[in-house]
């Protein structure tokens, strides 16, 4: 049984720009994404005759979006430049570009769009592919919409694709659909809102996305398993609980490959599906937005739905999403409550509206079990947040990746952060140090861990890398370190300020920076 494509619309090959193959095809708009890198005298004569008229007369033409017709082609042209590049831009200029270009066409009234696209070369090798993967991100229609109104599922049904070197285009277009699959999954779970994608309706939409394929799914529902065996993501669905429409779920994919595998990757994502801030309510207005708050554990799916595509012979994958609201009522948790963790740490709640890292703690800690007790190759843990308010003000809307001793030893951050670079899904290097594991030892007799202070992460020094701490010291890895007996590598993700505010689309990060690092 085939497949399902997650995919805005379909990209269809175009070798040529004459006329004859635009009016066969019935393209009438023509994007073309920087002129100087797209090779227009090689592709098209006229076009290029064109923009040489165009610059002429327009001191703006390659610092401004345009949109003209061109007679000889017969089709409207829209150019988006980059324009010129200095040392502190980086490929995202092209996906810009793309993203500009696309949402003039639609405003034009292009029907048949065919997008030109940019050599690669230089220090940006891969503009050709961020600048399509832009395209489509423009292209994207929320799922709720391609559900209430179907005869609006698509704003064009196909894409034309046209670059100067036409033998990469068939790989070009593979790479682009394997990350786009998963770009869009993402992007419907992160971008529900909190009725369409409540937990257990996420764990129907993964269920159906990874049916017939290579990725076994596993749903655990059951409020006396979250009692017993995550002890600290039931704190959190206590609330919600009550509601049988928004009741909790953590849900298990997992890839094996066929071949013996020479690495582990293991992916936890934060999937609060509303935050309310429970007991410590979000006040002042701030609570509009937070439908986004499981977009970690979109983008686990998303990954996912990669390593499904892309079938890698010798990585064994396994992502976990925790599907939870933060819910507030008399069932809510609240703070100075003591909760004992799996791994049988005692915590001491400081703030319920730090519940991502409350829903992530006991799945980390049995991955860790795992990995240990099934000597799972070369393994590396991660979780995926949109976790602290601190991580925007740090680095805006960049995401953060933050390594353990084992992983730090490795060199991951500083390479996650080169792969990032190039596909444009930037990522900062931030430092756990021993002032965020101090704060977040226990205070008093009978408390080994607190879980948060009682003020906004943007009101706390260090207010990013502190949940880290509290992660590793709530699940144990803090003593998988570089002297243990079992170092484990983790790497703490926080993509508060990359994953999209409402009422953005969500971008799907970091499955593009992490495809590129742990999948190749």
């Amino acid at each position: 049984m085939a497949r399902r494509r997650y995919l805005p619309c379909l990209l269809q090959p175009v070798t040529s720009l004459e006329r004859s193959v635009l009016q066969r095809d019935h393209y009438d708009t023509i994007c073309v994404i920087d002129g100087s890198g797209a090779d227009l005298a090689r592709a098209s004569p006229s076009l290029a005759s064109l923009f040489t008229e165009q610059r002429s007369f327009d001191a703006g033409f390659e610092s401004e979006l345009s949109c003209f017709r061109c007679t000889d082609l017969d089709c409207r042209i829209v150019y988006s430049p980059v324009g010129e590049l200095n040392d502190f831009d980086d490929v995202r200029r092209f996906a810009e570009a793309a993203q500009a270009a696309l949402g003039r066409a639609i405003k034009a009234g292009a029907k048949q769009p065919l997008l030109v696209l940019p050599n690669s070369v230089g220090r940006f090798g891969d503009a050709a592919l961020v600048a399509l993967l832009g395209a489509l991100h423009k292209l994207y229609v929320p799922l709720q919409l391609r559900e209430d109104v179907p005869e609006k599922s698509h704003r064009f049904r196909s894409l034309g694709v046209y670059h100067p070197d036409a033998g990469q285009v068939k790989g070009l277009l593979r790479t682009v659909e394997t990350l786009e699959n998963g770009r869009f999954v993402a992007r419907d779970i992160g971008g529900g809102d909190p009725e369409r994608m409540a937990p257990p309706r996420v764990a129907e939409y993964v269920l159906q996305a990874f049916a017939n394929g290579p990725i076994k799914a596993t749903v655990i529902e059951d409020p006396h398993v979250f009692e017993r065996e995550y002890p600290l993501f039931q704190a959190v669905n206590r609330a919600a609980g009550t509601v049988k429409r928004h009741q909790g779920r953590i849900i298990f994919l997992e890839y094996k490959p066929p071949n013996t595998a020479r690495k582990t990757v293991v992916l936890v994502g934060k999937g609060v599906t509303y935050d309310t801030g429970g007991a410590d309510i979000k006040a002042g207005g701030v609570m509009a937005g937070m439908s986004r708050d499981k977009c970690g554990a979109a983008a686990v799916a998303g990954f996912m739905k990669v390593v499904e595509q892309q079938q890698p012979s010798d990585v064994h994958v396994i992502g976990v999403l925790c599907m939870v609201r933060n819910s507030v009522g008399e069932e809510c948790y609240v703070s100075d409550e003591m909760i004992t963790s799996r791994a049988g740490v005692r915590i001491r709640v400081g703030n319920t509206d730090a519940e991502g890292r409350m829903a992530m703690a006991d799945a980390l800690c049995q991955m860790k079990e795992r990995v240990v007790n099934e000597r799972l190759p070369d393994p590396h843990l991660f979780t995926i947040a949109t976790l602290t308010g601190h991580a925007v003000l740090a680095v805006g809307s960049n995401a953060i990746v933050m390594d353990n001793g084992p992983a730090r030893e490795a060199g991951h951050g500083l390479r996650l952060q080169q792969e990032a670079e190039k596909i444009g899904d930037p990522f900062e290097v931030s430092i756990l140090r021993k002032e965020d594991f101090d704060f977040h030892k226990g205070k008093c007799y009978g408390e080994d861990v607190l879980q948060a202070n009682n003020l906004p992460s943007s009101r706390t020094p260090r207010g990013h890398q502190g949940p880290a701490a509290f992660l590793m010291l709530s699940t144990g890895l803090d003593k998988c370190g570089l002297k243990s007996a079992y170092p484990i590598k983790y790497s703490h993700l926080d993509i508060a300020g990359s994953a999209g505010d409402v009422p953005d689309t969500p971008t799907g990060s970091p499955i593009l920076a992490l495809a590129r690092t742990h999948l190749q």
